[in-house]
């Protein structure tokens, strides 16, 4: 193998990912419990949501580069019964450090609640795509536009 074809560098970004985690995820908005250390309350995650992060960076692959850009995320999250809300919070915080480095990449997302009793799971799709809003150029410090005036001699100083 020459080094040109184990050379790194060259490997194309990764455009596209699938997923599948098997368990039912818990809502991040009721995954909170009331705990008390050296007298001082804390929200702490429930142990569903524990027991849900465990299992889930179990079966997660993560990716030696991460993902950058924005991304488009579809999730289909099937559940062991009607009761759950549908909530994908909690698997875009998981996959943070394992698939891409902020769940702020995330600008499109489209979640579909399901019913498979026998096998409640999330299908996951992760695909990148065109810059939704770029960066802003940086702000010049104040004064800098007559700095540039007088070098260009576009303003007159004082006499």
């Amino acid at each position: 193998m020459t080094d040109k074809l184990n050379d790194s560098d060259d490997t194309p970004q990764l455009q596209a990912l699938v997923q599948i985690i098997f368990g039912e995820p818990a809502s991040k908005s009721n995954s909170r419990r009331l705990v008390r250390y050296g007298g001082v309350s804390r929200l702490i995650k429930s142990e569903k949501a524990l027991n849900y992060s465990d299992v889930f960076k179990q079966q997660c692959r993560p990716l030696a580069q991460l993902m950058t850009g924005d991304l488009r995320i579809t999730l289909h999250i099937f559940y062991a019964s009607r009761r759950p809300d549908l909530d994908e919070s909690l698997i875009l915080d998981l996959m943070q450090g394992l698939i891409y480095e902020n769940d702020r990449q995330v600008k499109e997302r489209h979640a579909y609640w399901g019913l498979d009793p026998e096998n409640p799971r999330t299908e996951i799709l992760i695909e990148r795509i065109d810059c939704v809003a770029p960066k802003k150029k940086p702000r010049h410090k104040a004064g800098a536009k007559k700095e540039r005036q007088l070098q260009d001699g576009d303003l007159a100083l004082p006499v």
